[in-house]
């Protein structure tokens, strides 16, 4: 028992930090728990909205799109005024947006609205970027992406719970009663956010970092190649989770597995993302970290493949679900780990944020091209292909960054 506290109190640097580390895995055990979900819901909207896969698609490539382009702007709210008030209000959004969705209107250009704008601006909040980002700041470069892996290790028990739960409330009762208890959830997410406080002090920072202000951190970020990279490399992630993670359902049905199969991919990639996240993040303390990318985008392609060329079978399921879990937001230790080793944390929100807005293009495409493809041509294999391509192109631009970090220099009056 004494070891034990001897490595906590060794890993947590105070109690603030063990604090903010429990909210930020609460608010994104919630928030990407319940966006994982939506996938389920398209057989409900198609038969009681009238929406067809194209608009579906679209609508969740709109949320990625604003979830995207709102990450860097609550970045930078939470930079300068705390991640606490940027998440709450973000779940203030969220809940406007999923009460819409239900209670009308909620059909055409209401539906994008609902589900597209107002759930993306929230998840800029809420999701990834702003709750590890901030947790990334209460703890030094030798810890972080362990930190940083636990907290995304939270996202996959929200991904493994909330498709099982989902699927039983839409058999059981009826989409919008399952709405509603989204709502429950959401108030909760509110309370725990309150607790996302921020740093005390700026970790392993020189008197220029502190002095650095905005404006110079974007140029110098872009006008780091590595940093350029680790933006182009992370629209790969986007295209290929959100691809699976609104697509699958559609996709197993299409191949004469519709119900259950499509749920037990997305609850496996859910709970194996838990063991993905915290190894990764270790290895994140152990290897390059720009290495273990690479290995994951190469894994990524060969998981696909297998998934895709052979015959469909709950076994074939049960593999890709386990494998593809395992590489799922493992992306997301190491990459928020390279840009505060190289700048530092304090525009790691935003710095994480404008990174994550490439990933969310990404997103869009997959979520967008997935059902455009099928209402074309009848089929979602030219999106899979372009899942596979990106792979190999996302194992290729991560190998060149230069990890190392950052010298500024105080400028002598």
């Amino acid at each position: 028992m004494l070891e034990v506290r001897k490595v906590v109190n060794k890993f947590f640097p105070d109690k603030l930090s063990f604090l903010v580390l429990t909210a930020a895995c609460s608010v994104i055990l919630i928030s990407m728990g319940l966006r994982q979900t939506f996938g389920l819901f398209f057989s409900a909207f198609e038969n009681s909205l009238g929406v067809t896969r194209t608009e579906f698609g679209l609508a969740i490539g709109i949320q990625m799109l604003f979830w995207g382009m709102f990450a860097p702007i609550f970045g930078l709210f939470a930079d300068k005024f705390g991640g606490n008030k940027a998440v709450f209000l973000g779940f203030i959004i969220f809940a406007l947006g999923i009460f819409m969705l239900y209670s009308g209107p909620n059909t055409g250009i209401y539906f994008q609205l609902a589900l597209g704008v107002l759930v993306g601006i929230a998840l800029g909040a809420t999701a990834i970027g702003v709750p590890v980002s901030e947790v990334g700041k209460h703890f030094p470069n030798e810890t972080r992406t362990i930190a940083t892996g636990i907290v995304t290790a939270a996202a996959s028990i929200g991904y493994f719970l909330s498709p099982l739960l989902t699927k039983y409330s839409l058999i059981n009762y009826d989409w919008e009663q399952t709405l509603k208890y989204f709502m429950i959830f959401i108030a909760f997410g509110l309370i725990t956010s309150l607790f996302l406080l921020p740093a005390k002090s700026l970790i392993n920072s020189s008197q220029a970092d502190r002095e650095q202000t905005f404006f110079s951190a974007i140029k110098e970020a872009f006008s780091h190649k590595g940093y350029v990279l680790l933006v182009l490399g992370f629209f790969v992630c986007g295209f290929q989770i959100t691809l699976v993670g609104t697509h699958i359902p559609g996709y197993m049905q299409e191949r004469g597995m519709s119900g259950w199969p499509a749920t037990i991919i997305l609850a496996l990639i859910g709970f194996f993302n838990i063991f993905g996240t915290l190894g990764m993040g270790y290895l994140g303390t152990k290897y390059k970290k720009k290495n273990l990318l690479s290995i994951l985008y190469s894994l990524r392609a060969v998981s696909i493949c297998i998934f895709i060329f052979s015959p469909p079978s709950m076994i074939n399921s049960i593999i890709f679900g386990v494998t593809f879990g395992l590489l799922w937001l493992s992306t997301v230790p190491p990459t928020n780990g390279i840009v505060a080793q190289i700048f530092g944390t304090k525009y790691l929100s935003t710095l994480f944020g404008i990174v994550f807005l490439c990933h969310q293009f990404g997103a869009f495409a997959g979520a967008f091209l997935g059902g455009y493809f099928f209402d074309v041509f009848g089929s979602y294999d030219y999106a899979w292909y372009m899942a596979i391509a990106l792979s190999i192109f996302a194992t290729a631009v991560h190998y060149p960054i230069d990890e190392k970090k950052l010298i500024r220099h105080t400028v002598a009056n």
